[in-house]
């Protein structure tokens, strides 16, 4: 009987502890993690096993990972603490799934807060500006515009972006089918303006490409963009439109998130909209704090209402 893709990858990593291996293998083939996410988990864990000398990770205990933790608060940031602790966490989720344990000693290790700095974002006469780009007789103009119309259209992220397709745009409805964190699908909405800029450039890219070529966006060599291009091609037109600013993709999707609650004050829509998976995610994109979270939730909820003096 061939085996799963995730004990091939398993059995083609002999660097790794088998556990580790394993681990690796499935949350990469079967729960479906970005590779900066794999890239993360290995590295902290790794370095987990280097400090305890290749423990016995089934015997572990919650004193011993703890003691572990408060040894590293010297040598790494809050952030990074906080990452280890999320490894360690899932990785014994999996050992939990597996069962080679039969609790979690690491789901109530403590790590030192820190605060998430608030993404910045342009206003709508800076998005106004950014994105007068002029198109004629430049493809690569024409193929940046339809990016940069399509970040602030849809609040994609920049993988979700590079990983598009043809077939995923519904050009009857004018809609977009992504793949975000996870491997999760969602359906989004584009604007007007984002399906004009599209099917310029689709006009465009018949010239640089071949028909068998999936990728929505593809540069110069005739491949899908990557994600360094996208991010060169932002900054360049931040500087060529004038906005004096370092422009990353993030901003163009916090910038949509923040536009669209501050004139619908829906949050449970721009939730869906950002794939989000809970509020406290979407609080930190749109500069709310958990008092204004509250007062929202207050007024939309049917069961979270506060009765008036007439009820």
């Amino acid at each position: 009987m061939a085996s799963s893709p995730a004990k091939q990858a398993a059995a083609d990593a002999p660097c790794l502890s088998p556990l580790l291996s394993e681990f690796f293998a499935y949350v990469r083939y079967e729960r479906g993690f970005s590779l900066k996410t794999l890239q993360s988990y290995q590295l902290q864990l790794q370095a987990v096993s280097s400090q305890l000398n290749d423990p016995d990770w089934c015997s572990l205990t919650e004193a011993q990972l703890q003691q572990h933790i408060s040894s590293c608060r010297k040598s790494l940031k809050p952030r990074s603490l906080a990452l280890r602790v999320a490894a360690l966490r899932s990785f014994y989720r999996y050992l939990q799934l597996q069962g080679q344990v039969t609790t979690n000693p690491a789901v109530y290790l403590q790590v030192p807060k820190f605060d998430k700095p608030l993404p910045k974002n342009l206003d709508v006469d800076q998005l106004q500006q950014l994105l007068d780009v002029d198109t004629s007789d430049d493809m690569l103009a024409c193929r940046d515009k339809a990016m940069l119309e399509l970040f602030y259209s849809s609040g994609l992220r920049l993988d979700e972006l590079v990983s598009a397709n043809l077939q995923d745009i519904d050009w009857t409805e004018a809609l977009i089918r992504v793949r975000g964190k996870g491997s999760k699908e969602r359906i989004l909405p584009v604007g007007r303006l984002a399906m004009q800029a599209l099917r310029d450039w689709l006009s465009q890219r018949a010239a640089l490409v071949s028909a068998d070529e999936p990728a929505l966006f593809v540069s110069k060599l005739k491949r899908r963009i990557s994600h360094r291009q996208v991010q060169q091609r932002v900054k360049l037109w931040s500087q060529q439109q004038g906005l004096n600013q370092h422009l990353h993709p993030h901003m163009l999707r916090h910038s949509f998130a923040s536009h669209l609650l501050e004139s619908s004050s829906d949050l449970r829509a721009v939730q869906e909209l950002l794939g989000h998976a809970s509020l406290s995610s979407t609080q930190v994109y749109t500069h709310l704090d958990f008092g204004q979270l509250a007062k929202v939730y207050d007024q939309a909820h049917p069961r979270a209402r506060k009765k008036s003096a007439g009820d």
